[in-house]
């Protein structure tokens, strides 16, 4: 693979007021790699995501997609942010428009696709996260996570070159945790560029070529999932994946009693 990445994070420095939320962050991705994100509440992962999509202002550094910079001020940034598909906590669908429509609306609108052809690649996206029975529901008529897989595939309509997915079981009951994670799963081993915000740990495990530990905006720790999940380097690390095996094991006893 390249060594330059297809996409590349130098110095990035993002901050509200006085509040450093990423302190000169470097990250370079390669084409086809997950990197999952994980870190306490408040690191700046979330933030970070923000700041590859154009969403918030930067304070310092530079963000480039392939040789294009990533600003949000910038005139081709809406042509920059189709090559880069968000999935955010919340669904966000229109809720007056059926699953069909809300999946082919930006590829027909903003790509300015045939019609039929956006519906036929809308269709078979629906087939891959096996929703296509709801193509002519609405939002309300579908569940958490139903609603989350449709985002998941409107955000691949657009045929991005990288996924953003921040947190996106986070709103989602327990039992509808696995059917989402499992969408994720599939698209990571067919290849497609992914860079992952979550706190399911064992998903992290599961899905990641390289997981980044966040702490106060900066990269504490890195590796492979093997090494770092059984044999982190840092005290902080470790102290961090030690609260995660207590809450599962008192989450195991809670459902015991």
């Amino acid at each position: 693979m390249a060594n330059e990445g297809v996409l590349r994070i130098e110095k990035l420095r993002k901050q509200f007021g006085d509040n450093v939320v990423i302190d000169g962050l470097d990250l370079t991705v390669q084409p086809g790699e997950v990197v999952v994100v994980i870190g306490p509440s408040g690191c700046g992962k979330s933030t970070l995501l923000r700041c590859i999509n154009g969403l918030e202002e930067i304070q310092g550094g530079r963000i480039l997609l392939d040789d294009d910079e990533v600003d949000g001020r910038s005139k081709n940034i809406a042509q920059i942010r189709q090559r880069l598909g968000m999935v955010f906590q919340s669904y966000d669908l229109f809720p007056h428009k059926t699953i069909i429509e809300n999946v082919t609306l930006s590829p027909i609108v903003v790509q300015k696709r045939p019609k039929d052809e956006a519906i036929a690649e809308g269709e078979a996206l629906l087939e891959r996260v096996g929703l296509l029975d709801k193509r002519d529901d609405y939002p309300r008529q579908l569940s958490g996570g139903q609603k989350q897989r449709v985002t998941i595939a409107r955000a691949l309509a657009m045929k991005p070159e990288i996924m953003l997915l921040d947190e996106i079981t986070a709103a989602l009951d327990p039992e509808m945790v696995h059917e989402v994670l499992d969408v994720i799963l599939d698209l990571a081993r067919e290849g497609k560029t992914m860079i992952i915000v979550t706190h399911e740990m064992s998903f992290a495990r599961a899905v990641a070529d390289r997981v980044i530990f966040l702490e106060g905006g900066r990269i504490v720790e890195e590796g492979i999932p093997e090494q770092f999940f059984t044999n982190p380097k840092t005290e902080r690390a470790r102290a961090f994946l030690h609260t995660f095996e207590f809450a599962a094991v008192r989450s195991h006893v809670a459902q015991e009693d």
